[in-house]
């Protein structure tokens, strides 16, 4: 039953006005720090996908590149050129210690094999030098020449002459007993051909050891020389 000093109705106590709250920029947590930074994920992202890509690009140059090398060796299974000294003949090595002086005559047979069956060989440059004991006493340039595919070539080399060189005790052992260690190296300047296809020059050289009998003191063996790049 209602109050008689109530004339109308009765809508209660009223409700307070809801709380405002304020978020200031680059501050507050939860969701309010992803748009405050919105590039952090995106950077992050496309960095671990580049660098994805460039391992995968790699790693795919890496096998393509074993690939090819594989078929290439399968192809013309290279096989490695051998030089030997096949004749030599040494008719003066005189030796004046008055004048430091070496006279010399000494012919030299190199062969040259090129076992290849797809692998050709341009000569383009060769220089040999005789040596005694690690001292030069002659130098020769043979002409260029190219060498085709399971060929051997010979090559003829002459030194004669004279030539100033200190020489040691060595010298006298070794006329005593009528056989002198020589040395030959070849420096070189070759390319390869395959079909038309030409590489770029390569710098090998060639060292050979040997031991050359004076005259009819003995004879010479065939001797392989080394190569050395």
């Amino acid at each position: 039953m209602p109050e008689p000093h109530l004339n109308g109705a009765y809508y209660g106590p009223s409700i307070p006005p809801p709380l405002k709250t304020y978020h200031r920029p680059g501050h507050g947590g939860g969701g309010g720090g992803c748009c405050c930074n919105p590039f952090t994920c995106c950077c992050s992202c496309i960095f671990n996908c580049i660098c994805t890509c460039i391992f995968q690009i790699l790693c795919t140059l890496l096998i393509i590149i074993a690939v090819v090398g594989f078929i290439l060796w399968f192809v013309l299974r290279p096989n490695k050129v051998n030089f030997h000294i096949s004749d030599a003949s040494l008719t003066q090595f005189d030796f004046s210690t008055k004048n430091n002086t070496l006279h010399y005559d000494l012919h030299l047979n190199v062969s040259i094999r090129n076992p290849n069956k797809r692998i050709g060989i341009y000569y383009d440059s060769i220089e040999a030098r005789a040596m005694y004991h690690g001292q030069n006493f002659s130098i020769v340039k043979p002409d260029p020449f190219y060498q085709g595919h399971k060929n051997t070539t010979d090559l003829n080399l002459v030194f004669t002459g004279q030539d100033s060189v200190q020489l040691g005790s060595e010298y006298n052992i070794e006329k005593d007993t009528g056989v002198y260690q020589i040395g030959l190296r070849l420096y070189l300047r070759i390319r390869f051909k395959f079909i038309w296809i030409k590489t770029k020059k390569i710098k090998p050289i060639i060292n050979c050891d040997l031991k050359v009998p004076f005259k009819g003191n003995g004879t010479f063996k065939r001797t392989q020389c080394n190569l050395d790049w």
